[in-house]
């Protein structure tokens, strides 16, 4: 919905510089993960080599040899039983040493006094919510057009890099742009003379070439592509023609293909007639669908892709021959003067309240609701804060990412395990303040160098997270502030602690996390910021760029081997991730 300018042709790669040649400085998650790992493997498999040994050197152990007897002559004596031996306990495995190295989290505020913020209590069970944390669910989605920049390559480290700091993303190519500047010929056709565009969105014809360029970039930064055809300009053979080129050069990198983007604003837009709707939408679908599946019958169509909830059950029992996916898109504030619905207004004070957290959470609850019932997937492929064009009290802010990792986190809880954040490859200077990730260069002269905003940071901290189940936990206390627990395969676990409230004014709370058994280790990684409306200054391990590598993160301040429960003050505006082993 949010209308991103496209990227003008880019000058040669320069130089790594500033924050993007400073998150090259460590590995990308998915290799801190793995090394965090490992250890946990090499410690665990230490312990039980230590504790054989123990076994096999303790007299105990083994039973006393019998005395020996003699006698002069035989006597008479009915046997005794053998007595039945007394199995030896397996000692429980030693646990680690304390931890001597402690994280120092961002301290509070100066000044004094500060806010104080009621004390937390977050108690975790080990009853799974039926959920999953997948570890692809954070992506990125940006125009059509972005298909045709010769930046979206492997041969880019920059993209390559910001892409693999996203764990493994979900490129989502659609927008506004698809139906009415996006033009997609397999014989290099000329463009149209009814797609018009302009300086900052150009018109952009893509084919197959771009298609083998972009596979390069997925195979990299190991990532999977959604696509949108265009369906603004009815042509379900070209659309199939696209389909087609897409399945045999992305192959199972490619997840789904959405047909037009949000239709339902179509009679308002110009693109169908003012008394075209939802009817008018499923048949037209079926002639694409059908189209498409004669060339491709593997590929799924994900849609409706509206911002309407009228559209979303219709989708869901519409006849089609392929696998189907719900998708809808989503800005909770995107009421951009607020005079219909004040709480949608895109400002801080309803950025950083509990209303856009139940709301969102109730808004995403009712487009599970139809899928469930039809046995779908429910994605959202195009979110983000707002839609409202150009800058406002939220854009570019630390109070972004705070929220990014909320609503990350609390979609996938509730159900959906793909998410798309909108951005652009337009330059930081001049370009959309709401993307994610914005390139160098001049206005309308990017280069190939990106940079990463602080809603990509949260993101981030949520792409690092191990893959795993969520489990239920209460949380009592703490003013603004959400917890997440995932249990790991490894039988580890992360508790997540989103402390939303003011770092300017609040003071530290006071956390005890309650475990539902004694810890062997523990270790802590936190994203801050000093101030909701802070620009360029949140960071995660006190530096721009991805968290410190899992097996070299200090322990939890406070942190006992085998305790139950850990307590310790938490600075305000952070993002914690509390990692236990057991």
């Amino acid at each position: 919905m949010s209308e991103y300018p496209d990227s003008p042709a880019p000058d040669p790669l320069p130089e790594e510089t500033g924050h993007a040649a400073a998150r090259r400085t460590r590995p990308s998650p998915k290799v801190m993960v793995a090394a965090g790992l490992a250890t946990v493997v090499v410690l665990i498999g230490a312990g039980v080599g230590i504790t054989a040994l123990v076994q096999d050197d303790d007299p105990a152990a083994t039973p006393p040899s019998s005395p020996a007897t003699t006698s002069a002559a035989p006597v008479e004596t009915t046997p005794a039983p053998s007595p039945t031996p007394t199995p030896t306990p397996t000692p429980a495995e030693p646990l680690p040493p304390a931890p001597t190295v402690f994280y120092e989290q961002a301290g509070p505020p100066a000044g004094s006094p500060l806010d104080a913020v009621e004390p937390m209590t977050i108690s975790v069970t080990d009853e799974p919510t039926g959920t999953e944390l997948p570890s692809n669910l954070i992506g990125l989605s940006l125009e059509a057009t972005d298909l045709a920049d010769p930046r979206m390559s492997g041969d880019n480290p920059e993209i390559v890099a910001s892409l693999s700091g996203l764990g493994r993303p979900m490129l989502r190519f659609g927008g506004n742009a698809v139906d009415r500047r996006f033009f997609w010929t397999s014989s290099n056709e000329a463009i149209p003379g009814n797609l018009e565009g302009d300086k900052a969105h150009p018109v952009r014809a893509a084919g197959p070439a771009d298609l083998e360029r972009v596979n390069t970039l997925l195979e990299a930064a190991d990532a999977t592509i959604s696509l949108t055809v265009d369906m603004g300009n009815y042509d379900p053979e070209r659309a199939a023609d696209m389909t087609k080129h897409a399945a045999n050069i992305f192959g199972d990198r490619l997840v789904g293909i959405t047909i037009g983007n949000e239709p339902n604003g179509y009679p308002t837009n110009g693109l169908r007639p003012s008394d075209w709707g939802i009817p008018d939408y499923l048949d037209e679908l079926k002639a694409y669908a059908d189209a498409m599946y004669e060339v491709a019958p593997e590929v799924r169509i994900v849609g409706p892709g509206t911002y309407a909830e009228a559209w979303w059950e219709p989708f869901t029992q519409a006849d089609l021959q392929q696998e189907k996916i719900l998708s809808f898109h989503h800005y909770p504030l995107s009421q951009c003067d607020g005079s219909n619905d004040p709480l949608g207004e895109p400002i801080m004070e309803n950025l950083m309240a509990s209303a856009i957290h139940d709301r969102a959470e109730d808004y995403r609850r009712a487009a599970l609701a139809p899928a469930k019932e039809a046995g779908l997937e429910t994605w959202i492929p195009e979110t983000g804060i707002s839609a409202c064009p150009g800058s406002n009290e939220t854009t570019k802010t630390h109070a972004s990412a705070l929220w990014s990792v909320d609503y990350a986190l609390s979609a996938a809880q509730i159900g959906i395990p793909r998410l798309s954040f909108h951005s652009s490859l337009l330059t930081c200077e001049g370009g959309p303040p709401m993307s994610s990730i914005c390139s160098g260069g001049a206005y309308l002269q990017p280069d190939a160098t990106f940079n990463e905003r602080a809603n990509y940071y949260g993101l981030s901290m949520v792409a690092e997270l191990p893959p795993g189940a969520f489990l239920k936990n209460t949380a009592e206390g703490g003013g603004l502030a959400y917890s997440y627990v995932v249990k790991h395969e490894d039988g580890s676990m992360s508790v997540v602690l989103v402390n939303e409230n003011n770092p300017e004014v609040a003071a530290q709370t006071d956390v005890t996390v309650q475990l539902p058994a004694g810890a062997r280790t523990s270790s802590m990684t936190q994203l801050a910021g000093p101030s909701y409306g802070a620009e360029d200054s949140t960071v995660i391990d006190g530096q721009f760029g991805a968290p410190i590598p899992a097996a070299d993160r200090p322990a939890i301040p406070g942190f006992v081997p085998g305790a139950e429960s850990v307590q310790l003050p938490v600075t305000a505006g952070t993002v914690s991730v509390f990692h236990f082993t057991f």
